[in-house]
């Protein structure tokens, strides 16, 4: 009997979660102050950052959004100014976008790693770039898509479209982002829209400088107890601070060379149906170039918990609690 309240209450979070920029819908978010997505092609070393060679985000539309829209990448080739060779450039990348049933709520879609019906759904486009310098810094358009094409979700009150990058060939590093757009040649938002992932790879900014810093934001859904937060070649780059309306900063540990680590979080009742905003600084004594790093999070059951582009409930701000003292 308690169920429906707490897909309604979601749902509502969920549709009043407006981006409150212009440009909310790109990915990295611009809350986020992420300068990069990176996906390797399947022959590099996971020392480089990458464990798995594959990334896949997930956008979400209003249900009573019917328009036309695009999903657009920028920098989708690899080679040239942005991407990261390794010797000489001969990677290759596969973006392909799905809709349709199970595109999202086949569980192996939601997972971590790219294994089983991970590209569940119906394909609607893909495509291969390999270098290309007519690409190089620009964006390249999928689309028009019609929303009626994803896959219906009621718990997000919206359709649901997923986006995989696969490093088919190669060991070079691809870095990218993506947007999503009313538009096929500009990134003009959805209102409502937002995109998410369940294991965030990324580039973290090539300068230590304190103002410097990136946010990527779990969001704690009703019946969380705790999270294990595991976060996979971060070089002892810094210091990681989550913060939440209850927590003005509590560090966990960040992994080393090629490792994995872990650690545990209690999650507080006044943090469930928001955002946690986990923030990295970098090293400020010496500067860790080219640092790529992958984070996940998941709760007590061990369900993977998502990282949202726009933060679910705004960007969260620590509230210390007043304490009244009697006057004596």
């Amino acid at each position: 009997m308690r169920v429906i309240p707490i897909i309604l209450s979601l749902s509502l979070v969920l549709s009043l979660a407006v981006p409150s920029r212009v440009n909310a819908q790109e990915v990295p978010g611009p809350d986020e102050n992420v300068p990069f997505l990176i996906t390797f092609g399947l022959r590099a070393e996971t020392s480089w950052g990458d464990d798995d060679f594959s990334q896949t985000f997930f956008f979400t539309l209003p249900k009573d959004y019917k328009d036309p829209f695009y999903i657009r990448i920028y920098d989708p080739d690899i080679g040239g100014k942005t991407d990261e060779l390794n010797n000489f450039w001969d990677t290759r990348m596969v973006y392909s976008v799905y809709g349709g049933k199970g595109c999202y709520t086949d569980p192996e879609a939601k997972g971590i790693d790219p294994v089983g019906n991970y590209k569940s759904g119906i394909m609607l486009a893909t495509r291969a770039f390999g270098i290309d310098s007519r690409l190089d810094e620009r964006w390249f358009t999928f689309g028009p898509f019609n929303p009626a094409d994803g896959e219906y979700y009621p718990k997000f009150s919206g359709n649901v479209f997923k986006i995989i990058c696969d490093g088919v060939t190669g060991d070079d590093g691809n870095l990218y982002r993506y947007a999503l757009s009313r538009r096929p040649d500009t990134n003009v938002p959805i209102e409502g829209a937002n995109a998410f992932t369940y294991e965030y790879t990324f580039r973290m900014w090539n300068n230590n400088d304190t103002s410097f810093v990136s946010h990527i934001y779990p969001f704690i859904d009703s019946g969380c107890v705790y999270i294990r937060q595991r976060n996979f070649d971060w070089d002892n780059d810094g210091e990681f601070i989550v913060v939440s309306v209850e927590r003005k900063g509590q560090s966990l540990p960040l992994s080393g060379e090629d490792t994995w680590i872990e650690a545990r979080m209690p999650i507080l009742e006044a943090e469930i149906g928001k955002s946690l905003d986990f923030r990295f600084y970098k090293r400020s004594d010496e500067l860790v170039k080219n640092n790529n790093v992958v984070m996940t999070v998941e709760n007590q059951y061990g369900e993977n918990l998502q990282f949202f582009s726009a933060p679910i409930g705004g960007v969260p701000v620590y509230k210390p609690r007043i304490k009244v003292v009697p006057k004596r």
